[in-house]
């Protein structure tokens, strides 16, 4: 069976196709696994249409094709629009790796059929009724500066689903406050299935408490939570400032679906207006969100433009109840990991964010009062001269899967993904 999805920004739709009939090969290229002792699984592949046209001409590229391995087997694709101008930019897919393998695949015209695919990553950004039901998902929205916290003393429902957008893969979700908070937060998942279309809809139930599909697992308090952000200021001599992204003076907000699944999903924050030091000009932040199926992390792209000299992006994990930082580094790719204690469940959590060599410029601890960022451990990165920043954040609870229930479980599995992230897959055109 073959399958494609195409995912419009503006219009969210989805055209689904299978069992197609294949012409012959029109290209052809190969994915190598650089990493000898290493199996990656669902790895995301993206194909860039630039490219696709220059193998296949313009005319090929718009239409259906399909993209099959060396043994003939047909690949689950996603269309992506990622600047909204009609046409597709990316088609990306998973596949899996054993060590060292090299892989070739082939790139064919296809007529199109129906067929059913199951959603592995999933977004979504839904404002509540006046009847306490809530809206179909959202291309945009956006948020007035100085947006309230809900109050759950005086309401039994929030203006957002969740209180803001959500995202989610097979494996593991996430979401952000979409108020002055602003922090973001973990959905510990006990089934594959996408479920945040439904959780916090109910108000008699309560994510706080396990519930078949998972729960809401992580305390954050004034912390950065689940990779949350601020700005890394020096202040003169050795004393340095962290800034968080919130409050009021982070201004106005703005949400943009781009992808929705079922490979990937991608929804961008952006923050046109934000007035991180009273005395100089306004920062724009834009923040890129990507999941994927078949990984227990979340990617982050970030560029700041107008940034003071000498500031770094900073990203963190909460550290309410956890008793140590662990570093990790592979091949310049380093970041922190943290591992307890320290679900809402009270069973094990492991936490970390991981950084590239050109993101990544060191680590802190905040103080765990008198801060207005506590509770957190951090990671520092570039973005002098709009650099992008990147990080990966990963949840890694042991209700979902078993090598979480050990610290040696959680540990090498984050060494493991510190090699892959440093071992980029090479794609060859041939």
């Amino acid at each position: 069976m073959n399958v494609f999805i195409r995912s419009a920004l503006i219009l969210s739709s989805v055209v689904v196709v299978g069992q197609s009939a294949y012409a012959q090969p029109k290209a052809s290229f190969e994915v190598f696994n650089p990493s000898s002792g290493l199996a990656r699984t669902d790895e995301l592949i993206v194909i860039k249409r630039t490219d696709v046209e220059k193998k296949i001409g313009a005319d090929a590229a718009g239409s259906i094709f399909s993209i099959k391995d060396a043994k003939g087997n047909a690949q689950t694709l996603q269309f992506d629009d990622l600047n909204a101008d009609g046409k597709w930019d990316e088609v990306v897919f998973l596949y899996s790796f054993a060590p060292a393998q090299k892989e070739l695949f082939t790139i064919s015209q296809a007529t199109d059929a129906v067929a059913l695919v199951k959603q592995r990553a999933h977004v979504r950004q839904q404002r509540k009724n006046t009847n306490d039901t809530f809206g179909p998902a959202l291309t945009r929205d956006s948020i007035s500066a100085g947006q309230p916290n809900t109050d759950f003393s005086k309401v039994k429902l929030p203006p957002f689903l969740t209180e803001g957008p959500a995202w989610e893969n097979d494996k593991v979700g996430f979401r952000i406050y979409f108020d002055q908070r602003n922090t973001k937060d973990i959905w510990g998942k006990t089934t594959a299935d996408m479920v945040l279309n439904t959780v916090g809809a109910d108000p008699s139930k309560i994510y706080h408490h396990l519930d078949s599909w998972g729960m809401d697992i992580l305390a954050v308090g004034k912390s950065l939570g689940a990779g949350s952000l601020a700005l890394w200021m020096p202040q003169g001599g050795t004393r340095d400032t962290l800034i968080r992204l919130g409050n009021k003076n982070m201004g106005p907000v703005k949400y943009t679906k781009i992808a929705d699944g079922p490979v990937r999903a991608i929804f961008k924050m952006n923050y046109p207006q934000w007035q991180a030091l009273p005395d100089a000009a306004p920062l724009g932040l834009e923040e890129t969100i990507s999941i994927w199926g078949g990984q227990f992390f979340y990617q982050s792209d970030v560029v700041v433009t107008n940034a003071p000299r000498g500031a770094f992006l900073v990203s963190g994990i909460v550290n309410l109840f956890s008793k140590k930082v662990d570093k990790v580094n592979f091949m310049g790719c380093q970041g922190i990991a943290t591992y307890d204690k320290q679900s809402e469940n009270k069973d094990m959590l492991g936490l970390a964010i991981l950084s590239p060599r050109d993101s990544y410029r060191g680590i802190g601890t905040t103080p765990n009062e008198r801060s207005e960022v506590t509770n957190t451990y951090y990671v520092k990165m570039n973005i002098a001269g709009g650099h992008r920043a990147q990080y990966r954040f990963f949840a890694g609870w042991e209700k979902t899967a078993p090598a979480f229930a050990t610290a040696e479980g959680f540990n090498t599995y984050m060494n493991e993904q510190a090699k892959a992230y440093a071992q980029v897959l090479r794609l060859r055109w041939r």
